[in-house]
């Protein structure tokens, strides 16, 4: 097996300021896509970096998303109700319940023994 090409810290000195974006980092290096990945997946200083990093992108698209709901963005505000707001009743997918009478269970009497092709 030959000499590495590349070292961890050429990709940790890379990851600043790529927004996590792979292809980003591989530029930065000069490197195949593939290389870049595995790096950032494989070996644990160099995924502290790249975890930090995204999780920095995340954080500046909630600062955003904050941004534009205090402007008044009703998408904005939409979307923060139905993602975050969900645990509030704030949901555009219905969820029905089905009872029985007084709440209770649902109750099927089968009468005769019919098949259920003859009913």
């Amino acid at each position: 097996m030959g000499k590495a090409l590349y070292t961890a810290r050429q990709f940790i000195n890379a990851i600043p300021g790529s927004g996590g974006i792979i292809s980003v980092i591989a530029r930065k290096i000069g490197c195949d896509w593939r290389t870049a990945h595995r790096y950032c997946t494989e070996y644990s200083t160099v995924r502290l970096v790249y975890e930090a990093e995204r999780e920095g992108v995340l954080d500046l698209a909630e600062t955003k998303l904050i941004e534009a709901i205090r402007d008044g963005d009703m998408a904005a505000i939409k979307f923060y109700l139905t993602t975050i707001g969900k645990r509030r009743g704030y949901t555009e997918r219905q969820e029905i319940e089905h009872t029985g009478a007084g709440g209770g269970p649902i109750v099927i009497n089968v009468v005769g023994g019919a098949k259920l092709d003859d009913l």
